[in-house]
């Protein structure tokens, strides 16, 4: 059924992908600021969402919705769709300076509605400009600024916006300033466009984003940490959801870090050390997972869940449920090889990891030349990875291990996507699963 999922190894049937546009630009400007990894070729980034989104249609056969596309398709056809973007992005719009400028400015856009492409509106939610106005005497003597407020530099990262649950769509409430205004965009998408009904809203002082969710039949699992607080999991712990418990995972600090001064960006979604493959087969970082406190959560029905008090490590939860673990070096985690996209039970689509050694080493080098005392014995891991893999020929999803599991792979080579600071399942919605 669209919009709820019950298990991550469902077969993907519906997902929605948002294929990076000019906004993408204005994140390369400071790529640091933006959340990203490190630089990237945005025309290559595009080239490989393209390819993305091909094998998606093709190669397994599911409905993949693009977000732009879909939501202009829709506009286009359906009269009320139409009128509902329009306002969105009249409400986007703002408009500063000189008064008299801005009085004329809005009067002429509503003027030129008419003679606007639908794409246009799209741009300015995405871009969300602001024009500044200063006039001078003289005839068109005007100075216009158009100053960008925030654009939406990570929307191709589609998963983290809501997750979708056994009963119903959860919108998410994100982390960081550079995020906050994706979901507004996403709940006009679902509900305006698709005509899906949000089950519920994260409200303040809650934030959680998607990559920290990930269900799995009768329990699923939810991270807590950098980006998902406290007060965000009890409101989840409130939702009458349909599995029998719901597993809290405290976001495990790396244990090649000073204590007094951890990354969390290097693992920062649950997404980025741990994922499932199949119904009895998950993929993580053990140095991770086996540091991963779960906080354990029955569910008594009615939106009420009561804590088992029982201390256990991720490692561990997951092994008792019968799962099996294939593990993953220092180097292939910090490689996004945990952040594949499962298509049906035992097949996934996953980021060929070899392929973005270099890029992530040499910018994590660089990062670690200028922070020794925190960088340089994590560096040093990953470079002992990396000659072990190398001499083993072992780099993820390549591995013994994957094999034994009878896990199908689809490789997929993605070096400038990833840049962005993640692989296929962050940039998935996935919106149905049968």
């Amino acid at each position: 059924m669209e919009g709820k999922i019950k298990a991550e190894w469902q077969t993907l049937k519906k997902v929605v992908i948002h294929r990076p546009g000019i906004e993408m630009f204005f994140g390369l400007l400071d790529p640091f600021s933006s959340l990203y990894e490190r630089a990237f070729s945005r025309s290559g980034a595009r080239r490989e969402h393209e390819t993305l989104e091909f094998i998606l249609k093709n190669e397994f056969k599911g409905e993949v919705l693009r977000l732009k596309q879909k939501m202009l398709e829709v506009a286009q056809k359906v009269p009320a769709a139409q009128k509902a973007l329009i306002d969105f992005a009249r409400e986007t719009l703002q408009y500063k300076g000189d008064e008299q400028e801005i009085v004329r400015a809005k009067r002429e856009f509503e003027g030129n509605i008419k003679f606007f492409d639908l794409a246009h509106f799209f741009s300015i939610l995405v871009l969300r400009p602001e024009l500044n106005y200063l006039s001078e005497k003289g005839e068109r003597n005007i100075s216009m600024n158009v100053i960008e407020r925030q654009p939406l530099v990570n929307l191709y990262f589609m998963r983290d916006q809501q997750f979708v649950t056994d009963s119903g769509i959860v919108l998410c409430n994100l982390a960081k300033p550079s995020r906050k205004y994706e979901t507004k965009l996403t709940k006009f998408f679902f509900e305006k466009i698709l005509g899906l009904t949000i089950y519920h809203e994260i409200k303040n002082p809650g934030i959680v984003e998607g990559g920290e969710f990930i269900p799995m039949g009768s329990f699923a699992l939810i991270g807590q940490g950098d980006r998902t607080n406290k007060e965000a999991v009890d409101q989840i712990l409130h939702l009458d959801l349909e599995i029998e418990e719901l597993g809290v995972v405290h976001q495990p600090m790396h244990p090649l870090l000073p204590k007094d001064r951890p990354d969390p960006m290097i693992n920062m979604h649950l997404d980025t050390y741990f994922n499932v493959a199949g119904s009895n087969v998950v993929v993580g970082s053990e140095e991770l997972i086996k540091n991963a406190q779960v906080d354990i959560y029955k569910n008594e029905g009615g939106g009420k869940f009561t804590k088992v008090e029982k201390a256990i490590t991720l490692h561990d939860y997951v092994v008792s449920k019968g799962f099996h673990v294939v593990n993953l070096t220092t180097l292939e985690q910090m490689c996004y090889a945990s952040n594949f996209l499962t298509i049906k039970d035992k097949s996934i689509l996953a980021v060929e990891a070899e392929r973005n050694v270099k890029k992530v080493l040499d910018n994590f080098a660089r990062t670690a030349a200028n922070d020794p005392q925190r960088y340089s014995k994590l560096l040093d891991k990953a470079k002992a990875d990396y000659t072990k893999l190398k001499n083993e020929g072992q780099f993820f999803p390549h591995k013994k291990e994957v094999s034994i599991n009878h896990i199908d792979v689809y490789p997929i080579v993605i070096p400038n996507l990833t840049g962005g600071y993640g692989a296929a399942h962050c940039m998935t919605c996935a919106l149905e699963r049968t």
